[in-house]
């Protein structure tokens, strides 16, 4: 299946496959068994966090798995207590050393934190540690155009991916315009919406029907033809093969604009606004 998922090329050249698999919160025997599962699968891109509390556990997905590790990508993420220059750095470090890794594929600043106010810091970190060969490919996570805008005009290095929060019911518009302008690549974390999930909503369910997919499968393809990088999780085998399985149906413009136009004023799943809301 691996050969049949189409991959973007990002700012710096790095190619990434256009589905991921999100890790939170897979830890311990069982979450090691379910990301060897989804590599199994297809899957060729993991995504972790210092905070997520498994890097560990998909260093040891990757190993079990028997792929090499050049044909596995990881991205994990610097929290808000290191964004100091050389807590960044020492950050990455350990992250290697919990991962088991000589390198890392990506690495992303996982909030801005702006009340820290040292973000900018971070990102210089970053830059430094992909010139060192730790890192491939370097990016952010919950950044506005402000927050992009600084850490640009600080370095001159553009990040590669900026991954946020977008699915039906916050669609992100915006943001993905502004990364279009920037030459950054979407990601989308919660990309079905948990809970909130709009599987029952028309523009989803018909699509689903007309298409005999899920509609999960769905969402996770109008991520897919809006350009955006889709992180979906499960445990469930069954699930992670049909999440992965988007490329043999293509929703039509009006499907897109329809499911599109399910978004919310108050669509966050939670209070995640990037000026306000921090995780150290």
């Amino acid at each position: 299946m691996t050969s049949e998922i189409p991959r973007y090329t990002l700012n710096d050249d790095q190619t990434v496959p256009v589905v991921g698999f999100g890790t939170y919160p897979l830890r311990g025997d069982d979450g090691v068994d379910a990301m060897v599962h989804a590599l199994e699968v297809g899957y060729r891109l993991l995504d972790t966090a210092v905070n997520y509390g498994n890097e560990a556990e998909v260093g040891e997905a990757v190993r079990r798995s028997g792929l090499a590790r050049e044909d596995v990508q990881v991205t994990t993420k610097i929290p808000g207590r290191h964004h100091g220059y050389e807590q960044a750095i020492g950050s990455v470090e350990e992250s290697l050393r919990t991962l088991g890794f000589d390198y890392v594929d990506r690495v992303l600043i996982h909030w801005p934190n702006p009340s820290v106010g040292r973000y900018v810091e971070a990102w210089r970190a970053l830059v430094e540690l992909r010139k060192r060969g730790l890192v491939r490919s370097i990016g952010v996570s919950n950044f506005t155009e402000q927050h992009l805008r600084a850490v640009i005009d600080d370095t001159g290095v553009t990040p590669a991916v900026n991954q946020v929060e977008v699915h039906p019911y916050f669609p992100q518009q915006e943001m993905l315009s502004v990364h279009a302008d920037l030459g950054i690549r979407t990601e989308a974390w919660s990309p079905i919406g948990k809970r909130s999930a709009p599987f029952a909503e028309p523009p989803v369910a018909e699509a689903a029907e007309r298409h005999d997919v899920t509609p999960a499968q769905v969402i996770l393809r109008w991520h897919v033809q809006r350009g955006s990088l889709p992180l979906p999780k499960s445990a469930t085998p069954e699930r992670q093969r049909q999440n992965l399985d988007l490329f043999g149906f293509e929703l039509t413009d009006t499907e897109v604009d329809a499911i599109t136009a399910l978004a919310r004023p108050d669509g966050r799943l939670f209070g995640g606004d990037p000026d306000t809301h921090e995780e150290m």
